[in-house]
């Protein structure tokens, strides 16, 4: 079992029904409180998971409990399993204080085979350290060795784990996280031979998703890819496991305590879906409803700036920080770039490299937002040292989503971080000429953008030139609402009308020319005469 932290802990868990913690009402959601010595626990690879993860709660929470009012393993037992009213009792007067977050001390470990440099590992490494740092990690070392392959078994040598280990006890060191996705198996081998907790970096991104994520969907979304890879490294470390369980209405006779927990993530997963399913229906019927208008989506790697571009133009007022993943919920605006120009503008998710399959799964409905956009905004992080690599790796992700084929413009935000004599910008301007630079974060070129957002949009509208029979004039003008007219000229029989129109709004328009009579025609225009001119 692996150490506890100190003194009387508690788990607090938000129940559910389940095979090895029943409660009398099934459907009560109830807070329970289990001693976390004697009572069951749930590893992944070798990292302690509470139930609540099975059972859609929030993360796990552990509380001190003042000494002097402990009670005997079987009352409290009995109490929690059959008094859920007594729950809230124990919560609020035998807890003594919820013990705050330390922030947790960090080894990162880098691996480096063939064709990679040993220059690209360390830029992978200060990236996975900004990671850790917004997980809550302060990172005390970093490692990394050279290997012709990843071992099987460890990831790394043997003979590096040995040295590793003496180095964690004598730095203290309470987190081990490894910049590559492991096994479970080799997971489980590092935990064991480090004697501490070992994450991948899927496990750190899902980590830092969940404790961002703020809507109901996005939560939902998160829950899901962390179910998704929980199920292939769920083990337990307790003496229960080679025992059998059997008994109606909880699972089939013979079933091990892993198959019960693997069914439960399974029938969770399987809830979560479902649930995402719906979500997703309700997406698609709101944007439906904004079909009408040019839409424009800004993507890129996390951290370029995207929120505080979308405040600096909207005006949204979007959580914007400096940190990876500081915004993971989809927000759409409607922003008037000039008089009868409106677009949709929308946030989304962050990119990043090596981003966890599932992830992507599951935040489909946000990244839905990018994949119907009219033209994907990139913005990119030109004062980034690895600015081409993360490039690559939203144009790749691009590619996943089935948004590579969407018009894109590129954005080079923090122009104002780049030191005098760099020729970055330039390089990359000669590369993507469809682009601007600015800086968000000081309104640097922001009209620029705008500027060109419109240009786009008039570049997809359509003129025509109509001729409408003057008894039936007055039925035209409902044509307003989705058109500009831009010319009219009237003779006895006819009036003739040059109109611009989005192509979004051909199904409005159809009904009210059919009404008309109108029909398309060549007409020649009067040159307009300006007051000056006259």
């Amino acid at each position: 079992m692996p150490p506890s932290p100190g003194g009387a802990q508690y788990l607090v868990h938000r129940a559910m029904p389940c095979a090895h913690h029943h409660l009398q009402d099934k459907t009560k959601a109830a807070e329970v409180v289990l001693l976390a010595y004697g009572a069951p626990e749930i590893h992944v690879g070798n990292l302690p998971v509470s139930e609540n993860i099975l059972t859609g709660g929030t993360s796990l929470v552990e509380c001190r409990r003042q000494r002097t009012t402990r009670c005997p393993p079987r009352a409290r037992d009995s109490a929690t399993a059959t008094n859920p009213n007594h729950i809230s009792e124990l919560t609020e007067k035998q807890l003594h204080s919820i013990t705050e977050n330390e922030r947790e001390r960090a080894l990162l470990i880098g691996l480096t085979v063939w064709p990679e440099t040993r220059e690209e590992t360390q830029e992978h490494l200060a990236e996975l350290e900004l990671l850790a740092d917004t997980a809550g990690a302060d990172t005390i070392a970093k490692i990394i060795q050279g290997l012709p392959r990843k071992d099987g078994a460890h990831f790394i040598g043997k003979g590096k784990i040995e040295e590793l280990a003496e180095l964690v006890k004598e730095e203290n060191i309470t987190l081990v996280v490894v910049d590559d996705d492991l096994s479970p198996v080799q997971a489980r081998n590092l935990g064991k031979m480090l004697d501490r907790k070992v994450i991948d970096r899927s496990g750190l991104i899902l980590d830092i998703f969940a404790q961002r994520a703020r809507s109901s969907e996005a939560r939902t979304q998160v829950e899901l890819a962390q179910l998704q890879y929980m199920l292939p490294r769920l083990t337990r470390q307790w003496t229960h496991l080679s025992k059998q369980f059997g008994g109606i209405g909880t699972k089939g006779p013979g079933e091990t305590q892993i198959e019960t927990d693997r069914r439960m993530i399974r029938s969770r997963i399987s809830h979560l879906r479902e649930k995402l399913e719906k979500i997703e229906t309700q997406r698609e019927t709101q944007r439906k409803g904004r079909t009408e208008l040019f839409r424009a989506a800004l993507v890129g790697y996390t951290n370029a700036g995207k929120s505080t571009l979308m405040n600096e133009i909207t005006g949204a007022g979007v959580h914007a920080e400096n940190r990876l993943f500081a915004t993971l919920d989809s927000t759409v605006r409607a922003v008037e770039l000039t008089p009868g120009r409106t677009v949709l503008m929308s946030d989304t998710v962050g990119f990043i490299r090596k981003l966890p399959s599932h992830l992507v799964a599951s935040f489909r409905s946000t990244l839905a937002e990018a994949k119907e956009a009219d033209v994907l905004l990139h913005v990119v992080d030109v004062a980034s040292p690895v600015v081409r690599e993360q490039i690559a790796v939203v144009e790749e992700t691009l590619k996943d989503i089935d948004a590579g084929g969407i018009p894109v413009v590129m954005v080079f935000n923090k122009v104002d971080l780049l030191e005098s004599g760099d020729e970055t910008l330039r390089e990359l301007q000669e590369r993507y000429p469809n682009s601007v630079a600015i800086s968000a974060s000081r309104g640097l070129h922001i009209q620029g953008l705008r500027r060109k957002l419109v240009d786009l949009v008039e570049a997809t509208l359509i003129d025509r030139v109509l001729r409408v029979p003057i008894a039936r004039y007055n039925l035209l003008s409902k044509i307003y609402q989705y058109a500009d007219v831009l010319e009219k000229a009237f003779d006895e029989e006819y009036a003739y009308v040059k109109i611009r129109f989005s192509p979004k709004v051909h199904d409005h328009l159809g009904p009210i020319l059919a009404a008309t009579g109108a029909e398309d025609v060549e007409y020649q225009f009067a040159p307009q005469v300006s007051e000056e001119t006259a």
